[in-house]
């Protein structure tokens, strides 16, 4: 019978938010796996967690995963850990959740920390609907496709970021979003935590002339809909009423419907589109 694999949430920065299910599981499993086991054991012995660990992280987990996985099938139960927060979120044991239910293996998810949701219940932006895209791509053309999306993207914005990258990221969304709200979040949960709400324009110039420190968690908000409805509208009636048409019907729709969507578009009845067709509405 197989082990099975524990996901443990850590604290983000105050260790009073270790919950007793993950320091009651951190010490009855077999074995603990660690993003970083130097940072780790602070906080293993904080808690007097003596359970065996061994490392696994961004560098090793793939060759490392197959024998962890292969310790749970021979019937150990393992716990996983990140540096801060819970495990899987923007970190590698996404890879291990997989190879595991590959194996057939059970997991579960023990909940805590997650510096994402903390932000995004204190960024005073809409919490109902939201996309957390981690750190942005470092890849010059990756990056500019993430940010062509998020362009488009009606619902509230999460963000990771290092201090030392935090100006760039910043200017980078005011060029492509434009002057959108943002709330910055430093220290979660730390003493000195801060929840700075204002603009992308202002929090650039702000943090060009105060240096942050600590990770960054930049929550902004979507595109509004009202703009946007008001901007498509603007962009089709640049065109010709033809021209609107002649768009649909290179999709290969039919007059009729073709008709429907040029209204639709311009916020105007059929009969108008159709009469203008005619030569009976100018």
């Amino acid at each position: 019978m197989s082990g099975t694999l524990y996901l443990c949430a850590t604290p983000i920065g105050n260790l009073e938010d270790m919950t007793f299910r993950v320091i009651r599981t951190l010490k009855e499993v077999d074995l603990i796996a660690a993003e970083d086991t130097r940072n780790s054991i602070k906080l293993l012995n904080h808690f007097e967690i003596q359970t065996p660990m061994t490392s696994y992280h961004e560098y090793n987990k793939f060759d490392k995963g197959k024998k962890l996985v292969e310790k749970l099938q021979d019937g150990m139960d393992i716990a996983l850990i990140t540096d801060a927060g819970t495990p899987g979120i923007s970190d590698p044991g996404e890879e291990l959740v997989k190879m595991c239910y590959e194996a057939g293996i059970p997991v579960t998810s023990l909940p805590g920390a997650a510096a994402c949701i903390t932000a995004l219940t204190l960024s005073g932006l809409s919490t109902r609907r939201f996309v957390f895209e981690a750190f942005l791509p470092t890849e010059k053309r990756e990056r500019a496709w993430v940010l062509e999306e998020l362009e488009r993207e009606f619902r509230t914005m999460i963000l990771y970021e290092a201090p030392h990258r935090l100006v760039k990221t910043l200017k980078l969304l005011l060029e492509h979003l434009g002057n959108r709200r943002v709330t910055v979040c430093r220290e979660l949960t730390k003493r000195h935590e801060t929840a700075f709400a204002t603009t992308l324009e202002e929090a650039a110039v702000y943090y060009e002339n105060n240096e942050p420190k600590g990770e960054c968690v930049l929550v902004i908000e979507g595109r509004n809909r009202e703009d946007a409805v008001r901007e498509e509208r603007e962009k089709w009636e640049e065109m010709s009423v033809q021209e609107h048409m002649d768009v649909y019907l290179s999709q290969g729709l039919s007059k009729k419907d073709a008709m429907k969507k040029v209204a639709k578009d311009r916020g105007v009845q059929k009969r108008e589109i159709y009469n203008y067709l005619e030569g009976r509405g100018e």
